[in-house]
């Protein structure tokens, strides 16, 4: 027999609970453990009057059962006070049932605004007080679990209850969004809708329906909902008399009422309107994206059979004067804060493994080197997409379920630091018309204070909104390019995870395209397709480990063109074309042979001029003045030193948190040496600080054991002759 259910330790806040549904609620979690606050105002089913009677009673019973529980009398409107009760009783909220309601029944001509307003109060508002009250807490425990009380009025609805039933459906579509925006935080979200005998169903049912449906029958629905165990979210279930049942939404295959060359007409409404209403086969969508992806496949039908896009009377020219007005609009700025953490994410997101000794650079933070990937940017720029700012753009009214990624540019103006605050600015470049759809070009600047670290430019396809008269072309769009007709001059294989995309998705892209099998079956899929970026971030790091010995200054830019989709698992094989500091590339899918990046390219910044740039930036840091006068010193003692030292040691000093410039010290060889550049053998000891660090340790003013210990000084190699540092400068400081 399986193990009961228990609440050990669990606090659970019931709204509503000084009776009927309310306390068999509280009673039933308080026998399984919960530590339990009973909420009620006291007040009749009217919502008039207040008292402490009504929930102390049911405190009472729970405490002579052995239990234990508090009162709360405050407003469901007051959630805050709710909430800080189950806190200061118990330091913590894991459930929370919105139970609480009141009754004023009107025919729809009779309904006062008291009675409307008070009802949306109670019910819909106090639903949302009390759940934002409890939110944050849950968020930050990675726990939760609401119920949420609807009612068949507000299902079907009901003659004399046009409030109740609207502020009851209106709490189904708040528990439908909070179960998406709560599940990544393991915060589920369920609705019921009861039938129980209580103070308000007296005054719609018969007197021995409502003694046969005991509030009894309705708890352990309740509870099981309320479990840890159950992963249902966003489920509307009816309950009562000891029956349960699950609904869902569906609906009509439909009917395509526009053909070629014809108006779309009222008539043609009505000519198909049976087929409209049949249903006959249909589908049951869950999700909003399922709702517009079937949308999406009807247009991507009607494109390909041909059928005209629907220009009534000056529909065009107002689609083109709107589109027009939306070219240059800035969306609002943004700044987007990242660590280490996320860096390293990202890299494994896009391949980057332990297993490949030249990518510890790019998932160890203690590596002398290490770095953020080139294509990191666009995760910081793709924020203008995933926040739904276009939706916000004047003029441009488009479903951002339609969007589709077409291409992609991005270049470096510096590397990017490995962490840091960094600010994005979105412009609408260009509006192109292809017929089936726009592409909208967005250009995002990424600043860090008001330096400009990098430019992505984001070509987006909307299907379905083509057609208005626009052009074609634009000269602000950064052009694909086709990759040279001869054999690859090298090529790189990747097989990816059967976890990849779970794993990219963890740097911000959400899209259940891309792990929700039920969705992507109604996209079109087989099964979850890994996100497009993520095979651009593929590609990318192929090229700067082929061509330019994973150094991420030499990386400029990049363009690319996506083409078909990648399943987590199959292996990606870049196949690459040096030309000068170009790098052609396009990417298949080995398994299949399909093309999935094409037309793409990777500028990289020749050797020669890394070199100059490291340079001029390394004569710019105040450490070059004391490595200087150590090179001036060691004319003197440079041979005295090199016998009691006997070792190399070589400098990375940082900048902005990117190496800005190397120095050797060998202690080793002859009388000692000073130069700038990596030791020109091997280093006995490497050292990695940053320029003010350093000047901070010189100067007296940092412990170096202290710096090691807080991470601002890291070292490899044989760290024990580091001691020996001091004999350097010892009348400056412990180096």
């Amino acid at each position: 027999m399986a193990s009961p259910l228990r609440f050990d330790g669990r606090v659970v806040l019931v709204t509503g609970a000084g009776g009927g549904l309310g306390r068999a609620y509280a009673l039933a979690f308080a026998e399984r453990g919960a530590l339990v606050v009973v909420n009620d105002l006291g007040g009749d089913y009217k919502g008039v009057g207040k008292g402490s009677s009504a929930a102390d009673r049911v405190v009472e019973e729970i405490r002579r059962r052995g239990g234990k529980a508090v009162a709360s009398y405050d407003s469901v409107e007051e959630g805050e006070k709710l909430v800080k009760t189950a806190l200061d009783a118990f330091g913590r909220i894991d459930v929370v049932v919105n139970n609480a309601g009141i009754l004023r029944d009107r025919s729809f001509s009779r309904i006062s605004d008291e009675d409307w307003d008070i009802i949306q109060r109670v019910h819909l508002r106090g639903s949302f007080q009390v759940t934002r009250a409890a939110w944050d807490h849950m968020k930050k425990q990675k726990y939760g679990r609401i119920l949420m009380t609807s009612s068949a009025s507000g299902i079907y609805g009901n003659f004399g209850q046009a409030n109740y039933s609207a502020a009851k459906m209106g709490i189904l579509g708040l528990c439908n969004t909070l179960a998406i925006e709560g599940r990544k935080s393991n915060i589920h979200c369920n609705t019921i809708a009861p039938n129980a005998g209580s103070r308000m169903t007296q005054t719609v049912m018969p007197e021995d329906l409502v003694e046969a449906l005991k509030p009894d029958y309705v708890a352990p629905l309740v509870l099981w909902l309320c479990h840890e165990s159950c992963q249902e979210n966003g489920g509307l279930f009816e309950v009562g008399g000891g029956w349960i049942g699950k609904l869902r939404w569906e609906r009509t295959l439909g009917a395509i009422v526009r053909q070629r060359n014809q108006l779309m007409t009222p008539e043609a409404v009505r000519d198909n309107w049976e087929k409209i209403c049949d249903f006959t086969n249909a589908t049951k969508t869950q999700t909003i994206q399922e709702s517009t992806s079937g949308i999406i496949q009807v247009l991507h039908m009607v494109d390909s059979e041909g059928v005209s896009q629907n220009h009534t009377s000056h529909a065009a020219s107002t689609a083109t004067s709107g589109f027009a007005g939306a070219i240059g609009y800035k969306l609002p700025s943004f700044s987007s804060s990242y660590t280490e953490l996320e860096s390293i994410m990202y890299a494994l997101g896009v391949g980057a493994s332990v297993k490949n000794p030249q990518d510890l650079k790019f998932v160890y933070e203690g590596s002398a080197d290490f770095s953020c990937l080139p294509t990191f940017a666009v995760i910081l720029a793709q924020k203008s997409l995933m926040g739904g700012g276009l939706a916000e753009v004047p003029g441009l009214s488009i479903n951002l379920a339609k969007v589709l990624h077409g291409e992609q540019y991005l270049e470096l103006y510096k590397p990017l630091p490995r962490s840091g605050e960094l600010k994005c600015e979105t412009v609408i470049a260009d509006i192109l018309d292809k017929g089936s759809g726009i592409v909208i070009v967005m250009d995002v600047n990424t600043y860090s204070g008001k330096e400009l670290i990098c430019y992505n430019q984001f070509s987006v396809f909307v299907v379905g909104s083509g057609g208005f008269g626009g052009k074609r072309t634009s000269e602000k769009l950064k052009a694909a390019v086709a990759v040279p007709r001869r054999p690859p001059d090298a090529v790189v294989r990747d097989m990816t995870s059967l976890n990849q995309a779970a794993l990219y998705r963890l740097s911000g892209d959400w899209n259940p395209l891309h792990i929700d099998p039920s969705f992507a079956s109604i996209a079109g899929f087989e099964k979850p397709i890994l996100h497009g970026l993520c095979t651009f971030g593929f590609s990318a790091r192929h090229v700067l480990q082929q061509f330019a010995d994973n150094d991420v200054s030499r990386f400029k830019a990049i363009k690319v063109r996506f083409a078909k989709p990648v399943y987590p698992g199959q292996t990606l094989q870049t196949e690459m074309w040096k030309e000068g500091n170009r790098i052609h590339f396009q990417t298949k899918v080995q398994e299949t042979g399909d093309i999935v990046i094409s037309n793409a390219y990777v500028d990289l910044v020749s050797t020669s001029g890394v070199s100059a740039q490291t340079l001029s930036e390394g004569g710019g840091l105040q450490s070059a003045l004391v490595f200087g006068e150590i090179g001036r010193r060691l004319k003197d003692v440079g041979h005295e030193l090199v016998k009691k030292v006997n070792a190399v040691f070589e400098w990375h000093i940082t900048k902005g948190g990117n190496i800005a410039a190397k120095w050797t010290i060998d202690l080793k060889n002859g009388s000692g040496d000073v130069y700038q550049g990596p030791a020109k053998g091997s280093a006995d000891t490497t050292i990695i600080i940053s320029d003010e660090d350093f000047m901070e340790v010189v100067l007296g003013k940092l412990d170096p054991q202290k710096a090691f210990f807080s991470g601002k000084l890291k070292a490899r190699g044989n760290i024990m002759l580091s001691q020996k540092l001091q004999m350097i400068l010892k009348d400056y400081a412990k180096l």
